[in-house]
Order: structure tokens, then sequence, then C-alpha cells
């Protein structure tokens, strides 16, 4: 069993305890997936600037993205976190299902933007090019397909700081996707 510790504020750098006290503010609370970034002096900081850094993508699809590649990675801890933002952004438990899947039957762009994102971190960036070639025919832009790539970064290091260090989920728990048979 890992018994990785999650810091609190007293355990931190100065620098990571202003982000603490920021991130009590707008959220509440420490997500433990953050606190874990502080135990560098420079990650959580780095982290939330590319996080949180501008997009053409809107809230809804970063949440696509999120969703899409949290399930390929298997990292319970996002797939808890953006279950709850995907709520927050609109989203409803069966669609967050479906996200998760790699597909968005609801909605043709969304669509093709959550199969671009599970293709790209199953095949660790060798994109297939009909999904390729569906996500443009689907009204995307190179300059979205370059910050799709840059989300699926982003989540990537999220989950694999999860699955390396595996700190309490702090969410509600992600119920099991369940996987079709045919």
């Amino acid at each position: 069993m890992n018994t990785f510790n999650v810091p609190t504020r007293e355990n931190v750098s100065e620098n990571n305890q202003a982000i603490f006290d920021n991130l009590n503010k707008a959220l509440g609370f420490v997500p433990n997936l953050y606190a874990t970034y502080a135990n560098s002096d420079t990650a959580l900081e780095n982290y939330l600037n590319f996080s949180n850094a501008k997009t053409s993508l809107s809230a809804k699809e970063k949440e696509v993205v999120n969703l899409a590649v949290s399930q390929v990675n298997n990292c319970i801890y996002c797939l808890s976190a953006h279950t709850a933002i995907g709520k927050m952004n609109g989203f409803n438990d069966d669609q967050i299902l479906e996200l998760r899947s790699g597909k968005a039957s609801f909605d043709t762009k969304l669509d093709a933007l959550a199969r671009l994102s599970k293709n790209i971190t199953e095949n660790r960036g060798n994109t297939d090019q009909d999904v390729l070639d569906n996500y443009f025919a689907a009204g995307y832009t190179k300059a979205n397909l370059i910050d799709t790539i840059s989300l699926v970064g982003d989540k990537t290091i999220s989950n694999y700081v999860h699955s390396t260090t595996k700190v309490p989920v702090d969410f509600p728990l992600a119920q099991p996707l369940e996987l079709e048979t045919v």
C-alpha cells in the first residue's frame, strides 16, 4: 500500500501556502491532488498556470477531453473530480459516462472531440487519420487541435501524479464505467 502523505499548508513552501489560500477561497478546500503537487516548490504553480492557460476550447469541451483522457489512463481521482466538474458544466450522468468511453452520441462535435482525445491518449499521439479527419469535419481547427493535444498532456500529468502517489480521492467517487459487450 502506498503511504504517500498529502501535505498540509504547514508542510509546504511559502509560495505554495499562498496558492493553498487562494484555492481555499476559490474552491472551499485544497484538493488532495493539488496539495500533492505542492511537495515541489514549483510544480503546483507551474501546473495551475498550464491548466488554467487560455485555450480555444470551451469549459465544456475541456471536460470532454478531461473525462476521455482520465478514463483511458484509469485515474479514479481525475474521473471523480471531472465527473463533478462535468455536472457543473451541464453534462448529466449518462452523458458523462458516454464521454468517458470516448463518445458523445448527444452532440456530433463533442463526439469528434471525445473520440480524438481517447485516440490520442491510447495511441500516445499517433492519432488515427480517420479520427483526425472526423475532428476537422466536425468544425474544429488546427488551433483547436493543438489546444486539445495540450489539454491531453495537462490531464495526463495529473493522471500520472495520482496513479503514482495514490493520494485519497476527496470528491464523490465516479461510478465504474460499464464496458459495452458485443
